[in-house]
């Protein structure tokens, strides 16, 4: 997406009132300078993490193990077994995955 796009939709989430002058004018700030900052992509492992979602199809608790394999490109089973062995080493894989379930915005 352009700038000129991002800039267009924020001058509609105004014009419709989602947004008041003062926080339009912040948010065109912030676009601009990251604009001009010429900073780049972002490495592949923020990007991987910041798309990282439970999957709400390939569930059988919370959706994390779906989640993660549509992220990896496995197979869910095989992080349903390694949640499985790592909650048989003292409960680790238990607390793994119950932080997950938490923190982990589903799709």
């Amino acid at each position: 997406m352009s700038l000129s796009d991002d800039l267009n939709k924020l001058d509609e989430l105004r014009a419709r009132g989602a947004l008041t002058d003062e926080e339009f004018a912040r948010a065109k700030e912030r676009l601009l300078s990251a604009g001009s900052a010429g900073t780049g992509p972002p490495p592949p492992f923020v990007s991987a993490v910041n798309t990282f979602r439970r999957s709400r199809i390939d569930r059988w608790i919370a959706g994390v193990c779906g989640g993660l394999g549509r992220m990896t490109g496995m197979e869910s089973w095989v992080w349903r077994l390694f949640f499985t062995v790592l909650f048989l080493c003292a409960g680790t894989g238990l607390l793994v995955y119950l932080l997950l379930a938490l923190f982990v915005p589903s799709e």
